[in-house]
């Protein structure tokens, strides 16, 4: 490795920064903090090539970078550079780069487009990388994040997640919710599902092609469903006598947990994934909720009052006793798991403000990343590094992210067209 690249690599690991969390707006325009001089100068130039897409791969390459709060963009107002031309590495240097993309794009006879980029250290005067890739013609943008995503993870040696997708609630009107879906930065969000009724706790599954939610529309109560999004097809899963609620997925994709009122308090129960075989894990007396699974798929962190306050605890997936993890304050609820399974993230109630906290699970060492007071629902990005949630600004909800050591702050601007809440970060595609 150059020396060069080894200086970048250690300022994006003493940020301890993540990625890219958008909200699904049409324009994103984030506040981030505690970056400073430590960005890391990269110049994306424009692209060679015969074709011209609907989209421009370069700048959406830039954009990806730049709202990550880890780079600096350097001006590339120069003419387009291939891949393969010669680098006047000098003229970049004077310019402040560090590193350099040149690349080419090229439309082929079925419509998709070949874009070939390769990426530099210009300080040592070498190539860094290369890549060719495959676009469809009526998505470029999922290109430009995958090449986002490979200068991403060279320079930092962290897994980008710009070419992942978010999932979220809009409540636009007293009768309508929508489930929507868009890619990380923002841009091309669709609704999966709309409703009269409200749409909760959506949870996506591990290879990224299903959601489950629970929607009040159908049977007008909860009611947890499994959404193809492919084909859109929507299979209840969970609609027993009373509540049905909370569902979780197996790291496998094999198993959910739900939580269900069948036998009177809400306890949590175990199924497959298309429902079948459900079985009653937790006994307690009190009310159990909000599962979730550990990334080895041999326990679940879930909230319960079973101590008398709504806390977090961990059980074995095949029963036995349940163990408290949170013990600072008197309200912590809604428990994620990172997925190195080291950090757990959840909502705490502080000084009567709701914030997102994260507690190391090896020092028990606790840290409240948030300022507002209406924080929930955190999500962890599938890389581990940055966590979303939905707040209220100005009474409205919104969606913010905070890197998990509450360095890099990020908020997202209104959507005046409805509440905006129930975000989950979809994992990595394959």
């Amino acid at each position: 490795m150059s020396i060069s690249l080894k200086i970048v690599r250690q300022l994006a690991c003493s940020l301890l920064l993540g990625v890219l969390a958008q909200a699904a707006f049409a324009q994103l325009h984030i506040d981030i903090k505690g970056v400073g001089s430590k960005q890391i100068p990269i110049a994306i130039a424009n692209f060679t090539g015969d074709a011209t897409p609907p989209t421009d791969i370069p700048q959406v390459v830039r954009d990806d970078l730049l709202n990550s709060g880890l780079f600096r963009i350097v001006d590339a107002d120069v003419a387009p550079i291939g891949e393969s031309a010669a680098i006047d590495n000098g003229a970049w240097r004077s310019r402040g780069a560090v590193a350099l993309v040149t690349g080419s794009i090229t439309r082929l006879v079925d419509g998709r487009y070949d874009v070939r980029f390769r990426l530099y250290d210009v300080a040592n005067q070498s190539a860094i990388g290369a890549l060719s890739l495959t676009g469809s013609a009526s998505n470029p943008r999922q290109t430009a994040h995958n090449l986002a995503d490979y200068v991403f993870e060279k320079l930092t040696g962290v897994r980008g997640v710009f070419s992942t997708r978010i999932a979220y609630v809009i409540h636009r009107s007293r009768d309508k919710y929508e489930l929507q879906i868009s890619d990380a930065d923002g841009k091309n969000p669709h609704s999966a599902f709309t409703s009269p009724e409200p749409i909760i706790s959506p949870a996506w599954s591990p290879d990224g092609t299903k959601l489950a939610y629970v929607s009040f529309y159908e049977q007008r109560k909860p009611v947890v469903f499994v959404h193809t999004i492919v084909s859109g097809n929507r299979v209840p899963v969970a609609n027993f006598k009373g509540s049905n609620s909370a569902p979780a997925w197996s790291p496998d994709g094999q198993t959910l947990a739900v939580v269900l009122t069948k036998d009177g308090n809400s306890q949590i129960y175990l199924m497959n994934s298309d429902g079948s075989n459900a079985h009653r894990l937790t006994q307690s007396g009190g009310i159990d909720t909000e599962p979730v699974f550990a990334p080895d798929g041999q326990s679940i962190y879930f909230t319960s009052d079973r101590g008398g306050g709504p806390q977090i605890y961990r059980m074995p997936v095949n029963g036995g006793e349940a163990t408290r993890v949170t013990f600072s304050g008197d309200y912590n609820v809604s428990p994620r798991i990172s997925p190195d399974g080291k950090t757990l993230a959840y909502v705490a109630r502080r000084t009567n403000r709701f914030q997102i906290a994260v507690l190391d699970l090896a020092t028990s060492q606790e840290l409240v990343l948030t300022d507002t007071a209406k924080d929930e629902s955190p999500s962890f990005a599938p890389n581990g590094m940055l966590l979303l949630y939905a707040t209220e600004v100005g009474g409205r909800g919104v969606l913010a992210a905070s890197s998990v050591d509450g360095v890099l702050k990020l908020r997202f601007p209104l959507d005046d067209s409805g509440d905006v809440r129930e975000p989950a970060w979809g994992p990595f595609l394959k």
